[in-house]
């Protein structure tokens, strides 16, 4: 049984995912039911089954984050309705001038969703490496909220500072509005959503094979590292092809997770924007 998770659970879980999207790509309940499944499955196995037995989190801390997820997928939604109401003319317009209105079509769905999702990634590697790259944008986009937690769970894809849910939901925004995509650009959010679950997952996942394309929680639990250098690898969430590419793929052993020493408060994760704790190590100067 273990062996079959290790090897099998990461892409039967996608190819699930993808497999219920091509069923019904234009379902906008897709997306929070995807979301659920995978979160119930992934959370199921962290409990019975942990990579690592000190990082389970325990009933009241569960409650808790999940709490907070709901929440922020709330304002998720909220941010990305808000980026369709003003970025829609002007992104169709850019489109028109520039002469960007190519999007195959009528090519194959899952063609066109993986389309999406590379082209989505790229926008949000670019982001994510300025975020550990300049400390202007580490700050204010509270990026250094999610690197605090001493241990991760599949929970954590969505715990994030609310500020970040604004370069969070842009790329894919980006993507669908400048080039009109439409169902496709939705398929790959789902796509990423589960993959950021997956990562940020504490279950023993093999890297072969699938880590080839895909981040592994192994190479993002590198990115979630206390040591600088360490933090600095693995940018893509979902696809670590961009690493790959650009040269900042690492594979290696994970000794510890966050910030500093010791794991922020959640009102100190708050204040991280304008007052981040003292013995943060992570965080670019």
């Amino acid at each position: 049984m273990m062996t079959l998770i290790k090897y099998a659970l990461h892409p039967v879980i996608l190819l699930c995912v993808i497999g219920a999207w091509l069923m019904n790509p234009e379902s906008p309940e897709l997306y929070l039911v995807v979301l659920l499944c995978v979160q119930l499955l992934l959370g199921t196995l962290e409990y019975w089954v942990p990579a690592r037995p000190t990082w389970v989190v325990h009933a009241k801390e569960k409650i808790t984050g999940i709490l907070i997820v709901l929440v922020l997928i709330v304002c998720s939604i909220s941010v990305a309705m808000l980026y369709a109401a003003f970025l829609s003319e002007p992104l169709a317009q850019l489109r028109e001038t520039l002469n960007l209105d190519f999007w195959p079509h009528d090519w194959p769905l899952v063609v066109q969703l993986f389309m999406a999702f590379i082209l989505s990634e790229f926008i949000w590697y670019g982001i994510h490496r300025a975020e550990h790259r300049w400390h202007i944008v580490w700050r204010v986009s509270g990026h250094g909220a999610h690197h605090s937690f001493k241990r991760l769970n599949a929970l954590n894809f969505g715990l994030n500072h609310p500020l970040e849910l604004f370069f969070l939901a842009l790329p894919s925004a980006v993507v669908e509005l400048l080039f009109g995509v439409g169902a496709p650009a939705a398929g790959a959010a789902i796509l990423m959503s589960t993959q950021a679950s997956i990562v940020h997952s504490n279950i023993n996942l093999s890297p072969k094979l699938i880590g080839l394309f895909f981040t592994t929680n192994r190479y993002h639990l590198r990115h979630h590292s206390i040591v600088l250098e360490e933090s600095n690898t693995n940018y893509g969430c979902a696809t670590i092809f961009w690493d790959r590419v650009f040269g900042s793929y690492v594979d290696g052993d994970t000794i510890e997770c966050g910030v500093g020493p010791t794991e922020p408060s959640l009102v100190e994760k708050l204040m991280m924007p304008i007052k981040e704790p003292t013995d943060v190590s992570v965080a670019p100067v």
